[in-house]
Order: C-alpha cells, then sequence, then structure tokens
C-alpha cells in the first residue's frame, strides 16, 4: 500500500447568505474525502470584500460546530483556523453564512489530501 501526499486548494466567493458544503457529498454523489483519505486543514482563510457586508460565518466538521458565528469585520481578511483540523474520509465540512454577503465574501481553504492507494 502506498501513501499519497497533496496539497490542495479550495474556494468559492459568497454573494448571499448561504450553507456551503467544501468537503462531503457533492451534487454529483462523489463524496470527498473518500474513505480512504484523509485531509488535513491547514488554513481557512475569509475575506469580508465590502463595508457594506455584515456577514457572521459558522463552521462545522460533520455537523459538529468548530467555529460558532463569528463576526466579519467590514472590509477584512481573517484566518478562521489557528491549529490544523484534520477531516477524515467520508465526513463532511461545510459553512455557513448569515447576514448581508451582496458585495461578496471569499472563503478559501488550503489542505492536505493524504490517501492511501494500493499497489500491485
Amino acid at each position: 500500500m502506498a501513501v499519497v501526499n497533496e496539497y490542495k486548494f479550495w474556494g468559492h466567493t459568497s454573494t448571499t447568505a448561504e450553507t456551503k458544503k467544501v468537503f462531503g457529498l457533492g451534487s454529483d454523489g462523489n463524496q470527498n474525502p473518500l474513505i480512504n483519505e484523509t485531509y488535513i486543514v491547514k488554513s481557512f482563510h475569509v475575506t469580508n470584500k465590502s463595508g457594506s457586508n455584515t456577514p457572521t460565518i459558522t463552521i462545522n466538521n460533520n455537523n459538529y460546530p468548530i467555529i460558532w458565528a463569528q463576526s466579519l469585520a467590514t472590509a477584512t481578511s481573517v484566518e478562521i483556523l489557528t491549529n490544523p483540523m484534520v477531516v477524515e474520509g467520508n465526513t463532511e465540512l461545510a459553512y455557513t453564512l448569515i447576514g448581508t454577503c451582496t458585495d461578496g465574501i471569499v472563503v478559501t481553504v488550503s489542505y492536505l489530501n493524504i490517501r492511501k492507494e494500493v499497489t500491485r
């Protein structure tokens, strides 16, 4: 069995209050991370692009709140995580934005994908 490590990046701009899956079962029916993968989230960064936005963000790992109702100051960026977070295979990482987001909230995630592969 071989272990493959890949550094990856995910980003999304939200212009409305919403709940968005970062990792988990997608609309295409594909699961990320797969059961044979583990993600180590190094950075969860949020940028509030405008002074007219007044959002709060909640982050859940498999429906367990990691960050609860973090207010985002106007026209600023904030690093949400202070320590790496593990997202194991077949689980979900999602965030919920509440409040005004019309001018855009940018969410970016940098992570390490540790994947076990069977080699022959």
